[in-house]
C-alpha cells in the first residue's frame, strides 16, 4: 500500500541526523528514524502505546543516490509488515 502523498512530502524533508521523531499525521501516531544525513528511513505508523511504541505498520525507505554524491536519484517506501510492540 503506497503512502499518502501528503505524508511522503513530510518524509522527503531532512531532519536532525540519526534521530527518532514522534509525531501525528491524519489522526494516527507515527515515529520515524533518520539516517546520518537526516533523511527518514524507517517509519512506524499506527497507534502509540503507553510505553511509546507503535502498534501498526512498519515501512522502510530504499534510497538510490547519484554515484559519489548525496543527491537522491530515486526513493521508495516499502511496507515491511505489521508491528505489535517496540519501535
Amino acid at each position: 500500500m503506497p503512502l499518502n502523498p501528503k505524508l511522503e512530502k513530510i518524509l522527503n524533508k531532512r531532519y536532525a541526523p540519526q534521530e527518532r521523531i514522534d509525531s501525528k499525521f491524519a489522526g494516527v501516531d507515527m515515529t520515524y528514524v533518520t539516517n546520518e544525513l537526516g533523511e527518514p528511513v524507517t517509519l512506524f505508523i499506527g497507534k502509540r502505546r503507553d510505553d511509546g511504541s507503535i502498534a501498526g505498520e512498519r515501512y522502510v525507505r530504499r534510497i538510490v543516490r547519484e554515484t559519489g554524491s548525496e543527491e537522491i536519484v530515486k526513493s521508495h517506501w516499502e511496507l515491511k509488515g505489521k508491528v505489535s510492540r517496540g519501535s
